[in-house]
Order: structure tokens, then sequence, then C-alpha cells
């Protein structure tokens, strides 16, 4: 998995129900590498951090092998990499594939895959559609946050490799189907597991325990 841009915010005023915001979602490629902190991106505008951000969602990455998909939905855009808000544009990646709190190298980085994407307005405001969110929730094309556990650099051409995999515990499609398409007769086992899995993120346990029946 080879990263194929670097993203950082470009500090934007939207208007959202009659009312000022800022937002760090309109991300966009840079030529220099960017540095992966314990909580954040260097440079990067990270704006609520109560959704935003933190040791769990330190940093976010979207596969390049899903643009097609958006491309096809919402092709009057002017696409570039970044349009998901991710700081990180990747190759190969596949939800289906990693499972959360397996660990990787990337570049001069170590990070832990912790969370799925959980879409707001915000994303639909970049898009000029709240449609995205259902979309991108049916999907399951989430791209995924990571815990930062050895901060450094990441470039362009750097690899995903895998350090130390998780090889028993959820994936992040199996997250997503958790957090957005429960049914307790078919996923009741699978929610279980998930509460009992100790590098499931506890916002997330938290979750699924109400909706464990």
């Amino acid at each position: 998995m080879k990263v194929v841009s670097t993203n950082i915010a470009e500090l934007r005023t939207i208007l959202w129900k009659g009312k000022e915001e800022k937002t760090g979602i309109y991300k966009q490629p840079v030529k220099e590498p960017i540095f992966l902190g314990k909580e954040d991106v260097e440079k990067d505008h990270v704006i609520d951090r109560r959704y935003h951000g933190g040791v769990d969602k330190a940093c976010y990455l979207y596969a390049v092998d899903h643009y097609p998909y958006w491309k096809d939905k919402y092709p009057d855009l002017e696409w570039h990499y970044g349009m998901f808000g991710e700081n990180i544009t990747i190759e190969g990646f596949d939800e289906n594939a990693i499972n959360i709190g397996s660990i990787y190298t990337l570049g001069e980085a170590t990070v832990q895959i912790s969370r799925c994407r959980q879409p707001c307005y915000k994303l639909g405001i970049r898009f000029g559609s709240q449609k995205i969110l259902k979309q991108m929730i049916d999907s399951k094309y989430s791209g995924v946050y990571v815990r930062v556990l050895d901060p450094g650099y990441v470039s362009v051409g750097d690899e995903l490799l895998p350090k130390k995999e998780n090889v028993d515990g959820i994936s992040i499609a199996e997250l997503n189907t958790l957090l957005f398409h429960y049914d307790n007769e078919k996923h009741l086992s699978l929610a279980t597991k998930a509460i009992q899995d100790p590098l499931v993120s506890e916002g997330d346990k938290k979750y699924f325990r109400k909706k464990v029946k």
C-alpha cells in the first residue's frame, strides 16, 4: 500500500444553517512530507476536537482506489486528492482486509488502525450534497483513522507496511457494519467480539453496548 498524496487543510469558513463555521475538510495536496503527531498532523487545521483529532483520530487515510466510484457519482466536481478530508491518500487500501488494532509502519511513523470514518455534514458541504453521507455509509468506503504510536514524517511514495497485525480482530468494514447497519440477529456475535477486543476504541465499544440486546 503506497502513499500517493499527502494533504493539509486549507482553512475555510462555511455557512451552515445560517451560522458561519470554520472547517479543515478542504485539504489540498502538498509537495513536502507531513509530520504525524500523537494527536494530529502538524500544520493541519483541526477545528472541533470533540470530533476530530485526538489520540484515536490523529490522522485520516483514504483509498485512491475509491476515487473512481465517487467521480462517477459527482462528475462535476473539481477533483484532486484530499477531497474526503484525508491527510493521506493511499493506494491498495481495502477496508475489508485491514483489521482494527493492526500496527503498520508508515514512512518514519508507526501507526495503529483505530476507527472508521463517521461522515458529518461538512463532507456534504464539501461535495455540495448531504446525500454523500448515506452513500458513504452504504458503500462502506469509509477510510480509516489511525493512532500514531511513533510520530514521524510521511512522504509521497512511502508504504504502509504491516508490523503487527491483529489477525483475530474485526475489519474496518465490519466496524462500519456495527456502526451503521446493525441487526441484532445477524451481528450480535460480531458486536460481542468487538466489545471484548481491547484494541477497539472505548468510544465505539460504548456505542455497541447500547445496541446489544
